[in-house]
């Protein structure tokens, strides 16, 4: 029986596995968080490729056959060439999903004007990944970006309480704010964005709601296990939930909480083949 593998480039991942854990309880998972390497956002398409197939790999070597890259970055850069070129040498049977399909599947109907905003990573932003997608299931939507470079560092720093750190989300807000005075919707492109969300409505109008990825991404998973039962019923289904970093398992661990809800116990692996 298989595991469903989550995958991020560090902790923010753990903002969707929370939500796909509540939505799912009795399947097994196994998170992995390149911490070792993260961020991802700012790294290259080849980069970006590279370490998400190692991650991959180890993913499927532990035993998941269904692995959701829970990461804006590396759905971005890396799933294509994944599911078109890897995924016949690694196993037909096996299945890579994002989060950027899901997201803006959905994402249209959180907006009565029809005018979105995006805050994502630098690497999200510059793949436009969403700008098609979006434009793929609702045409008629306008959508504007803003990356936000620095964001995933002061979260993970935990430093995106202090007043510095507060001015330069206050600017990007703005930034985005101010390219279309319609905006009545923000997604966050980022797994770890959703921490920030108390700050973010303190500088986001009452009028423009705030939309995190996990509840989304979780009702596509359950969604298409039900479409699948060739996958669904090859899932093991204890509630067993582990969790790897290729970090320190002590930090990872002193982190989780703040994005998985509840302390967790992790183990550091080498997704680094020899």
């Amino acid at each position: 029986m298989a595991s469903i593998g989550i995958f991020d480039s560090g902790y923010g991942g753990l903002t969707v596995f929370k939500s796909i854990a509540a939505r799912m309880p009795e399947y097994n998972y196994i998170y992995l968080g390149d911490n070792a390497r993260a961020p991802y956002g700012n790294r290259s398409f080849e980069t970006v490729y590279e370490y998400t197939l190692e991650c991959v790999e180890w993913l499927f070597a532990a035993g998941c056959e269904l692995v959701i890259l829970a990461c804006n970055t590396a759905s971005a850069k890396a799933l294509r060439t994944i599911q078109q070129h890897d995924l016949p040498r690694l196993g037909a049977e096996k299945r890579v999903l994002g989060v950027i399909r899901p997201t803006a599947e959905v994402v249209g109907q959180y907006s009565r004007s029809k005018h979105i905003g995006i805050l994502g990573t630098m690497g999200t932003v510059q793949s436009e990944s969403y700008l098609i997608e979006i434009k793929n299931f609702a045409p008629d939507m306008e959508v504007q970006q803003h990356a936000c470079p620095l964001w995933v560092p002061l979260v993970e720093a935990n430093a995106y309480q202090t007043e510095a750190a507060q001015l330069i989300i206050r600017s990007d807000v703005s930034q985005l704010l101010e390219q279309d005075e319609q905006i009545d919707a923000i997604l966050l492109a980022c797994t770890h964005y959703p921490i920030l969300t108390p700050i973010l409505q303190q500088f986001v109008p009452d009028s423009v709601s705030i939309i995190s990825q996990g509840e989304l991404v979780a009702d596509s998973l359950a969604d298409y296990l039900q479409r699948h039962p060739e996958m669904e019923t090859r899932m093991d289904k204890n509630g067993a939930e582990l969790f790897f970093t290729t970090g320190d398992a002590g930090d990872f661990e002193a982190h989780a909480s703040l994005f998985f809800g509840k302390e967790i116990k992790a183990r550091t692996c080498n997704v680094v083949k020899k």
